[in-house]
């Protein structure tokens, strides 16, 4: 079965982590808030290889960095430990937000890409094929890898004994694992 990961209504049938970042979502109308910058729900906790301090990423289309940012900090800066900072992230300029809810830490990450051009969300769908492909054991040594310290992408090519960068040896295979 495939997944519609531009909406969140997949966790509601998840696993217990995934549900409750239904409920999370949901109850502090984070997507709602964002709707104008067509937020996407990215990350491990989608694909079902979280652990636990695992956070919810969201990507959005941001084409201004000066207001998007003060539409954030309007929007969440009520939050705990609420911060909206800029940076580069791959030559691009990138606004970032994060903030806690009794739940679960946000992070908010906004390019001036569509959504579902932007790395993370290519990334998860990549992973996710990848995972239903390779199976069980597979996804169990994904998680192992990063309870040690792994972030997502270089534990997914040590596993497949991708070369270089880890986050553009994903997106290389891209072709073999998303286009039929």
């Amino acid at each position: 079965m495939n997944v519609d990961f531009t909406t969140i209504e997949y966790l509601k049938h998840g696993n217990k982590k995934q549900k409750i970042a239904y409920l999370d979502l949901k109850k502090h109308t984070v997507l709602d808030k964002l709707l104008p910058f067509n937020p996407i729900l990215t990350g491990t906790i989608p694909i079902d290889i979280d652990i636990p301090n695992s956070d919810l990423d969201i990507i959005c289309e941001c084409k201004n960095h000066d207001t998007f940012p003060l539409f954030l900090k309007q929007q969440f800066s009520g939050y705990q430990d609420f911060k909206v900072y800029q940076t580069i992230q791959n030559t691009i300029p990138s606004t970032i937000a994060t903030f806690k809810t009794d739940q679960f830490l946000y992070e908010i990450f906004g390019q001036a890409i569509p959504s579902k051009q932007q790395n993370a969300y290519r990334h998860m769908l990549i992973e996710n094929e990848i995972l239903k492909q390779k199976g069980h054991q597979f996804k169990k040594d994904i998680i192992s890898l990063k309870l040690k310290g792994f972030k997502t992408e270089p534990a997914f090519a040590k596993l497949l004994g991708l070369k270089g960068n880890p986050y553009l040896a994903l997106l290389a295979l891209e072709d073999k694992y998303l286009k039929n």
